[in-house]
C-alpha cells in the first residue's frame, strides 16, 4: 500500500530542513534522506554565510561581487533577491538557535570574515564549523515538529509523474516518488502533491571531492528523467584547498584561512599566486584552482602548501579550532608548519532549472539548494553564497507552496502502480557496480577536470556512453540496490556534464577549455539539457 503525505522532501541539508520547518503547519511532511540525517554537505561547510552587515558594505557591493564571480552568467534578478533577503534569513536562523561567532573586540557585533571574490568582510560564521552547527540546530527543530516525519536510510529511485503513467494531457505534474529502503532494497510508493528535490550536489562524480559520500547527483538525475530541464552543469567548482593526506578522505581547508592571510606555496616553498592574479590568494576559486593545477603539472608534485603559520598561534587556534584539531590528528600542526593541499571537486554551480520561487518545469516539483540552478551562481559561485541561496530559496519555495496550495493538493484520480521489478534477479557479482563506479570517477577527474580539452571530452563522452549502455542492460536484468541506483544517477549526471562542456566552446568561470581559452559572447547564455540528452544513440 502506498504511503500518502502532503509534502515529500528529498534531502536533509539546510535547504530541505528549512523548507520543511517553514511548511510544518501546512500539513504532513515526509522528509527522506539517504544515510543518516546529519550526513550532508551542509554539515561539512566550514566557511560561513555571506550577508551584508558592516557599515562599509552594501547590497550593491555584494550583488556586484556575485555577478563578477558568475562571469556573465548570473541572473541579476536572482542575485538581488538573494542578497537583499540575506539579513532577514540570518535573523531567522538566529531566532531558531544558531549562535554566530561574535567579534572579540566588540561582542555586541557578529564577527565578519573575508573570502576570495568578496570586496568586504561579510562572512558570518560559527568558528570554522558553521554548517555543522546549522545542521544541528535545524535537525533538532525538525525532530520537535509532530508534522515532520524524518525517515533515514531511504533513497528516491524515480519520480512518479502523470507523464510516466502516460496520462499527462496538457500539463504534466509530479505525483510522488518510488523510494528504496537502504537495508533491504525494498521499493515503496510515496504519493505527494508536492515533491522537493533538496539532494545536494554531485561531487562524487569525481575521484577527488570535498563532498560527502551521498553527493551522487541524485536530484539532477531524478529531475531530468522526470522531464525537467537542467542548466549549466559544465560549471563544476573545484575547491582549491583540500587536505592532502592518505588518511584524510574529503577534509576541506576553508577559504577563510586565505581570507585571514594564509599563503599558497609551491613544492619548493615559494609563493606563486601573485603570478596568476592581482588579488593573489583572494582571487576567485576557479583561478586559484587552475593556478594550483598548473603548478602541480609544472613541477610533477602531488600537492602544494598552504601556510598560515606566520600568524599568531593563539589566533589560529581560536579562529580555526576544527581545522587545527583535525590537522593535528593527522600529525600536522598548522600553527608551526604549512598544510599539504590539492584541489577537489566541490560545488555544482548548475542543476535543475528553477524560477525565483524554486519551481521547476514540472508542476508540484520544486528544487532547492545545490541540486537547483536558480541563476545565482552563473559560471562560478562566489564563496559562502551557497548556504545563503539555500535559505532564501527554501523560503521562496515555501511561499509558492502556500500560495498555490489549493491547486497543488488537487491530485488527479489515477491509479499509481507499485514498483515492478519484472523478471529481474539478484546481482551475484557486485564488482560490476564497483568497477563502473571507479571508472566513471577516474574518467571524469582525468578528462573533465579543472582544465579540459575537446579530445579528452570526446573520449570521456564515448567511454561514458559505453558504461551507460552496460548500466541500462544491468538495470533491466538485475534487482535494483541502493548502490546500483546511485551508479545509474552518477553516470547520467556525468554524461550531462560532458555534453554541457562540449556545448560550450569558450572558457568562462569554472569551465576552462584549452582550445578556446577566451570568453565568447555568443556563449553568454545558460546551457540547457533535458531528458533527450540522456538518451543513448
Amino acid at each position: 500500500m502506498a504511503l500518502k503525505t502532503d509534502i515529500l522532501v528529498i534531502g536533509s541539508g539546510i535547504a530541505g530542513l528549512t523548507l520543511a520547518l517553514k511548511l510544518a503547519d501546512l500539513g504532513e511532511i515526509t522528509l527522506i534522506t539517504k544515510k543518516k540525517a546529519e550526513e550532508t554537505a551542509t554539515a561539512l561547510a566550514q566557511g560561513g554565510i555571506a550577508c551584508v552587515m558592516a557599515e562599509d558594505d552594501s547590497f550593491e557591493l555584494h550583488i556586484e561581487d556575485t555577478l563578477r564571480a558568475g562571469d556573465g552568467l548570473s541572473r541579476r534578478e536572482t542575485a538581488e533577491l538573494v542578497v537583499r533577503q540575506a539579513p532577514e534569513r540570518i535573523r531567522e536562523l538566529m531566532e531558531w538557535g544558531v549562535e554566530f561567532t561574535r567579534d572579540p573586540a566588540e561582542p555586541s557585533r557578529l564577527a565578519l570574515g573575508l573570502e576570495g571574490g568578496h570586496s568586504r568582510r561579510r562572512i558570518l560564521h560559527v568558528e570554522d564549523h558553521t554548517g555543522r552547527e546549522i545542521e544541528r540546530v535545524l535537525l533538532s527543530r525538525a525532530r520537535e515538529k509532530p508534522s515532520i516525519r524524518l525517515i533515514e536510510r531511504h533513497l528516491a529511485v524515480d519520480l512518479i509523474t502523470l507523464g510516466r503513467l502516460e496520462q499527462a494531457g496538457e500539463r504534466d505534474r509530479v505525483l510522488g516518488a518510488y523510494v528504496m529502503r537502504w537495508e533491504d532494497s525494498r521499493i515503496e510508493t510515496v504519493l505527494a502533491p508536492v515533491v522537493v528535490l533538496a539532494t545536494g550536489g554531485a561531487g562524487k562524480v569525481y575521484l577527488y571531492t570535498s563532498n560527502p559520500d551521498t553527493a551522487t547527483g541524485d536530484g539532477v538525475a531524478l529531475g531530468v528523467r522526470a522531464g525537467t530541464r537542467a542548466a549549466n552543469l559544465e560549471f563544476i567548482q573545484f575547491h582549491p584547498t583540500c587536505l592532502y593526506h592518505p588518511r584524510a578522505k574529503n577534509f576541506l581547508i576553508s577559504e577563510a584561512l586565505r581570507g585571514e592571510g594564509a599563503v599558497l606555496l609551491d613544492p619548493q616553498g615559494r609563493p606563486f599566486m601573485h603570478r596568476y592574479h592581482p588579488a593573489g590568494e583572494l582571487a576567485p576559486r576557479d583561478i586559484v584552482a587552475r593556478a594550483i593545477d598548473q603548478e602541480l603539472k609544472r613541477t610533477g608534485a602531488d600537492h602544494v602548501w598552504l601556510d598560515i603559520s606566520h600568524k599568531p598561534s593563539d589566533f589560529v587556534r581560536q579562529r580555526f579550532p576544527y581545522i587545527y584539531q583535525t590537522c593535528l590528528r593527522f600529525g600536522i600542526d598548522i600553527t608551526r608548519e604549512p598544510i599539504p593541499v590539492v584541489p577537489a571537486a566541490h560545488y555544482l554551480c548548475g542543476g535543475v532549472l528553477t524560477n525565483l520561487w524554486g519551481e521547476t518545469d514540472l508542476f508540484g516539483l520544486y528544487a532547492v539548494g545545490e541540486c537547483a540552478c536558480t541563476g545565482l551562481h552563473g559560471a562560478n559561485r562566489l564563496a559562502s553564497n551557497s548556504l545563503l541561496e539555500a535559505l532564501v530559496f527554501a523560503h521562496q519555495a515555501a511561499l509558492s507552496v502556500r500560495r498555490n496550495w489549493s491547486k497543488l493538493r488537487e491530485l488527479p484520480q489515477v491509479k499509481v502502480p507499485d514498483w515492478d521489478p519484472g523478471g529481474a534477479v539478484d546481482m551475484e557479482e557486485k564488482v560490476l557496480i564497483s568497477h563502473n563506479w571507479d571508472a566513471i570517477r577516474r574518467l571524469m577527474w582525468n578528462y573533465v577536470g579543472i582544465v579540459r580539452s575537446l579530445d579528452r571530452l570526446e573520449l570521456a563522452r564515448r567511454r561514458l556512453d559505453f558504461i551507460a549502455r552496460e548500466i541500462e542492460d544491468h538495470y533491466g536484468r538485475y534487482i535494483l540496490t541502493p548502490e546500483f541506483a546511485e551508479l545509474r544517477n552518477l553516470c547520467q549526471v556525468a554524461r550531462l556534464i560532458v555534453f554541457s562542456a562540449l556545448s560550450r566552446r569558450e572558457s568562462r568561470g569554472a569551465h576552462f577549455l584549452k582550445e578556446y581559452p577566451e570568453k565568447d559572447e555568443r556563449f553568454c547564455r545558460e546551457t540547457l539539457v533535458g531528458r533527450e540528452e540522456c538518451l543513448l544513440r
